[in-house]
Formats: structure tokens, sequence, C-alpha cells
């Protein structure tokens, strides 16, 4: 009876979770058209997409039918990989909101209270392209310049600053590594100069000292 019920209760589960946008290069300009949107990158077999997946689904089916806001996800290992490799997504899971077209990294707490908050405080209309109502003087003017722009030239101009990216990424894990040899060569100059003391008759001399007390007390 309780095995019966356990299936029953498993079974309402998996029906009841709701279906998250789910996109690919085919899709993603028609369900992203007009959204600020909130993105999880993941891939299937990962521990902490499974862990963060009923949060997010709970969070997209809050924001179904929004006008403006769209909680949606890509599956960066079948048909979505594309997008993944030209969000520069390097593990799972990744999220990233904003522009449809210039997402943004998502850098804070991944608890559902704090994804729920972070959705309302900024999937609202941005200022871009389509929304230049939205703009500031200064991006207005930056947007009409960059429109100036043939293809070849925003391709170049997109490249020199994705190759900041890059350079910005390979110079922290240079640092990094640094750091690393730094700390093992650290511990291993402490771990000789530990052995190096205690070689040196630290223990005989606490014994000698225990030994002399330990007389002393005898003695009276």
């Amino acid at each position: 009876m309780k095995f019966t019920a356990a299936i029953t209760l498993a079974f309402a589960a998996s029906v009841s979770a709701y279906d998250v946008p789910s996109l690919t290069p085919d899709n993603y300009e028609s369900v992203t058209e007009g959204k600020t949107v909130f993105i999880k990158f993941f891939a299937p077999w990962c521990g902490h997409c499974k862990k963060m997946a009923p949060d997010w689904e709970k969070l997209a089916e809050e924001w179904d039918g929004h006008a403006v806001g769209l909680i949606a996800e890509v599956d960066c290992t079948t048909e979505g990989k594309p997008l993944c490799d030209a969000n520069g997504v390097r593990g799972f899971p990744t999220l990233k909101y904003g522009d449809p077209a210039g997402l943004e990294d998502y850098q804070g707490s991944r608890s559902f209270d704090d994804l729920a908050t972070f959705a309302k405080e900024n999937l609202k209309p941005v200022c871009s392209p389509a929304n230049l109502d939205l703009c500031d003087d200064e991006k207005k003017k930056q947007i009409e310049d960059y429109m100036a722009l043939s293809d070849d030239d925003l391709e170049s101009k997109i490249k020199a600053e994705e190759e900041k990216l890059e350079a910005a990424e390979a110079e922290f894990k240079e640092a990094v590594t640094k750091l690393q040899a730094d700390y093992q060569k650290l511990s291993e100059d402490k771990d000789e100069k530990i052995a190096a003391v205690k070689n040196s008759g630290l223990g005989l001399l606490k014994s000698v000292k225990a030994s002399k007390s330990k007389t002393a007390k005898e003695e009276l």
C-alpha cells in the first residue's frame, strides 16, 4: 500500500513539473523576441543542474506568459550546444540574463528566493536597438554609431572585445596557476622547516623536561 502511494506521488510530481522553454538556434530569435531573458545553460548529467532544476522550473512557471520577462534554458549537450558555444559557456549550470542579443553573466546566489528576487528586479524592458526610448542620450548615440557600421566592422569590433574577455580569463588562470605553485612551494618549505626542528632534538628536549619534572616530583 505504501509502495503504491509512493509511486502515485512520484508520478504526480513528474506530471506537475513545469516544462521550461528550451532554446535552440532554430527557435532562439522567435522565442526571445521582445523579451528580457534569464537563461540557464546546463548539461543533463550535471549534479548541480539536477539540484537546481526544481527551483528553475518553479521560477519559469511563475513567469509563464509574462509580457516582457522570460525564464528559459539551453541544453548544451544537444541542439542547444551552438548557443552555449556562442555565449562562452564553460561550466554548468551557467546563468545569463538581459538582452537576448547581448547576455550578461549572473553572479548571484542560486537559491530560489534570490533567483526570484533578481528576476523581479531585472526582467523588465532594457535599452536596446528595439527599445531606444529606454536609452539615455549616451547609449542612443552609441547605438546609432554601431548601426552605421558595416557588418564586417561590427564583427571585427565584437571579435576584439571577445578577445579582451579571453585575455582576462587567461590572465586569471595564469595567476591562479602561479598562486597554486607558490602555495605548493610554501607548503613544502614549511614541512621541511618543521621536520628540521623536530630532527634537531625538539622531541628529546620535551622528553628530558618531562623526565626531570617527574623526577623532581618523586624526590618531593
